[in-house]
């Protein structure tokens, strides 16, 4: 027996958005869609994608919501300000963003309260290679009813989704990903740096550590743009890693724990992000520690 698919809804067409709407049209699913800017949903309408004048539209006629919006301030306007006004029982909105779990409680309630809406938070990782090639890995918190429905509207996008959870648990574990990626990239960017400068053919190093227990998916993408200067075209910002740590000292300031790596970190992407670099790519870190 055939599964009806529900009809989704998608907010947000950004870097990750684009490539993850993309891929849900190509799996069969019937998506509406609206951005801020619509002439980012061009490519989408071509694909088959029906283009919604207003928010209130796409939540009247979808029945799953899709969030992948920029940061926690973005996310709190469009729940409280659009869905809460136009959503019913029986809609189910998954928030692919990352923001602070706090607010995600908050807004889950909210909707609950207000229009008997579910929630589930799962933001990826994975960049958009991963949304391109479907292979991002999930982290989701939300009853189990819930993931469930997760699991089959965003199968085409991941590789794996892990229940972590209650709502905000997928947020929290996306600042856990975020402490250890951003850290990871600092820290290639003075590597390579300090390589460089020392007559080390830089362009070698991911192969040359392959495999090892310094090998990683940052040294192997980020540190191949660092040694060959690529920094074009942004497959990611660094005012994204920026807003996670910042998530991530804020999270250990109420939880009473001591971060001083990640606090470091955010120190140094802040100092990197004023000199001009917030909508560039992380491989751009490299500069930080160049001699000029």
């Amino acid at each position: 027996m055939t599964i009806k698919k529900p009809t989704l809804g998608f907010i947000g067409i950004g870097l990750m958005g684009k490539p993850m709407s993309l891929r849900l049209l190509d799996a069969g699913f019937k998506l509406n869609v609206w951005n801020r800017s619509p002439e980012k949903l061009q490519a989408l309408t071509h694909a088959g994608a029906n283009a919604c004048d207003s928010i209130s539209e796409l939540i009247q006629n979808s029945e799953v919501i899709i969030l992948c919006l920029a940061d926690t301030a973005v996310v709190d306007a469009i729940v409280r300000k659009e869905i809460a006004l136009s959503g019913k029982r029986g809609q189910l909105l998954i928030d692919l963003s990352s923001i602070h779990p706090e607010t995600t409680r908050q807004l889950a309630t909210l909707l609950h309260e207000q229009c008997d809406m579910d929630w589930v938070d799962a933001p990826v990782s994975g960049g958009v290679a991963g949304a391109e090639q479907g292979t991002l890995a999930i982290m989701a918190g939300g009853n189990l009813k819930n993931i469930e429905m997760a699991r089959i509207v965003l199968a085409p996008l991941y590789q794996q989704l892990t229940h972590m959870g209650e709502i905000g648990c997928g947020q929290i574990t996306k600042i856990c990903n975020q402490m250890i990626v951003s850290c990871n990239v600092m820290v290639i960017a003075e590597m390579m740096a300090l390589a460089k400068q020392s007559g080390v053919e830089a362009k070698q190093i991911p192969a040359a550590l392959a495999g090892g227990f310094a090998d990683s998916k940052p040294l192997q993408i980020v540190g191949t743009q660092m040694a060959n200067e690529s920094f074009e075209p942004v497959k990611w910002r660094v005012k994204t890693l920026l807003k996670d740590l910042n998530l991530a000292l804020d999270l250990s300031s109420q939880q009473g724990n001591a971060i001083p790596m990640s606090a470091l970190a955010a120190q140094l992407m802040q100092l990197h992000g004023k000199s001009g670099y917030l909508e560039q790519d992380p491989a751009t870190l490299i500069k930080l520690f160049t001699k000029n």
